[in-house]
């Protein structure tokens, strides 16, 4: 029975990725970051509960891939793909009412980043390129906490699009990016993880949830500038 247990979370993650998109395609961006958020907690917890009960199998690190594409690939797209519907609807002339669906190579690189990350075994302690979930919680706070701004600005559609391709690239990329795992606790050779958490709850508290889109943006600076540092 227990061997269950990790897929059913899994799957649990899934489906909120599912209803995250069903509210992006409605407008309701911030239930759509909700869902996102739920889906973030289960996917926390699906690998934590098979690391626990020692359970995991190749199906459900497939199972896994898939719903995190959904939840943090497809759900963050269709986000995305709604926003700049405002800029460019569906009754423009062709090829306006085209380019709100060049939202959606996000979806595709992302899967393509967790297929990677599947096959890459440098990423026990790290990451290389930007995690899916890191992605769907900025585009997913930025138009939330930032969406009448973006709709007011001349130029925000084309900003937005270029945001999307730099996403795509960070994804993809071989930047190396930390992750908050600790072997000590000590200060030493953790610089940059406490600098990053220590720099969150100000983000947070001052910009809402615009806040965390911050906090994804200074996680990537903050990882440009610890690899910077190691070559040296």
């Amino acid at each position: 029975m227990k061997k269950h247990i990790p897929n059913t979370i899994t799957c649990l993650n899934l489906i909120s990725g599912c209803i995250a998109t069903y509210w992006a395609f409605q407008g309701e961006y911030k239930l759509a970051l909700l869902f996102i958020v739920i889906g973030a907690v289960f996917d926390f917890f699906d690998g934590m509960s098979a690391r626990l009960l020692h359970v995991s199998s190749p199906i459900g690190k497939e199972l896994d891939s898939l719903a995190d594409d959904i939840t943090f690939g497809f759900a963050p797209s269709a986000i995305v793909f709604c926003k700049l519907q405002e800029f460019f609807p569906l009754s423009y002339v062709f090829p306006d009412k085209w380019i709100p669906f060049l939202a959606f190579v996000m979806a595709a690189f992302s899967a393509l980043r967790l297929a990677k990350f599947n096959l890459d075994e440098r990423q026990a302690l790290g990451f290389i390129g930007l995690p899916t979930p890191a992605n769907a919680l900025f585009w997913g706070s930025l138009i939330v906490g930032c969406g009448d701004w973006l709709t007011a600005q001349p130029h925000a559609a084309w900003i937005v699009l270029a945001g999307v391709f730099v996403s795509c690239y960070l994804l993809v990329s071989e930047i190396p990016m930390f992750a908050l795992k600790f072997k000590t606790w000590g200060w030493k050779g953790n610089e940059t993880k406490f600098i990053f958490l220590m720099t969150c709850i100000p983000l947070l508290l001052l910009l809402g949830v615009s806040g965390l889109a911050a906090v994804i943006a200074w996680y990537v600076i903050l990882s440009l500038v610890d690899n910077s540092h190691r070559k040296k």
